[in-house]
């Protein structure tokens, strides 16, 4: 029963920790400071939850504010906002409204709707809204994944870490579980093709 224990355990991490610093490796060169980010047409910002009141969670609010420093520095034309939302949970309307306070036109500004996950964000980032570059903006703990899932769907994409890292520790077990899901879903799924017409920044469906 021990030695069946201990088998299952070393899968378990072999499992966890192989893709895990595949991901980490893969991506390192592709996470910069706010700083030295370059110059790009896109921005991507996930979605992380609300706030009672409908406003955005810290973790989203860290991420809208470097959004926010990268568009007022030059560094990116547009923002692409995704999330999962619906009536009772509406988290676009609340970047959204996040971003116009702090001076963004609504012209700027893209909304996918249909981000379920970050796999689906990036892919669809590719896909619908034909982003080919972009600088991602999400904390530490999800930034290797997001970075590494926005290549491997054809996006010459750099990730921008948001906030101090305060939040990273509550994440890691999720991390350790998404990762192996995310080197599968990049091997697997073909990269999304380009769009016949790349949609204009701006407006429910971007």
């Amino acid at each position: 029963m021990r030695k069946t224990l201990v088998v299952a355990f070393g899968l378990l991490l072999v499992t966890a920790v192989v893709p895990t610093t595949y991901i980490e490796l893969a991506t390192r060169a592709h996470v910069v400071s706010p700083e030295a980010a370059p110059t790009v047409p896109w921005a991507v910002v996930f979605g992380a939850g609300l706030a009672p009141g409908g406003e955005p969670s810290p973790i989203l609010a860290e991420r809208l504010e470097t959004a926010l420093q990268l568009w007022r520095a030059g560094r990116v034309e547009r923002l692409l906002l995704t999330a999962n939302t619906d009536p009772h949970h509406d988290e676009i309307r609340s970047m959204r409204r996040y971003l116009a306070r702090g001076g963004v036109p609504e012209r700027v500004v893209s909304v996918d709707l249909e981000g379920a996950s970050t796999f689906d964000s990036c892919w669809r980032a590719r896909g619908v809204f034909g982003v080919q570059r972009a600088i991602l903006v999400t904390q530490g703990f999800h930034l290797p994944r997001a970075v590494f899932l926005a290549r491997a769907a054809g996006i010459d994409a750099v990730g921008v870490r948001a906030g101090k890292g305060r939040w990273w520790a509550p994440y890691v077990w999720r991390e350790l579980l998404a990762r192996p899901l995310a080197v599968v879903d990049a091997w697997v799924h073909p990269r999304p093709p380009l769009p016949a017409e790349t949609p204009l920044a701006g407006g429910a469906g971007g």
